[in-house]
């Protein structure tokens, strides 16, 4: 098995961040589109499922590149 250089590290830290940074957005996509379409708010169980998601991807990313703006960015969707 061969161990990660810093860089090779770097990268994989840099590819997660990048990750949950999509993965955020395109739940709020969801809630946005699901809105829209519903003429309505989305599902409270639907709400709660994608806030733990969406902590979650955060999580994983403040582990990957803390102090981004990411958090903050998340915390005006809501």
């Amino acid at each position: 098995m061969k161990i990660m250089n810093d860089e090779e590290r770097q990268m994989l830290k840099d590819l997660l961040w990048l990750n949950s940074v999509i993965a955020t957005e395109l739940i709020q996509i969801t809630e946005n589109t699901s809105q829209i379409l519903r003429k309505a708010d989305v599902p409270e169980a639907c709400r709660t499922e994608h806030n733990e998601l969406r902590q979650r991807a955060l999580e994983i990313a403040d582990r990957c590149k803390p102090d981004t703006m990411l958090r903050q960015h998340l915390e005006k969707h809501q």
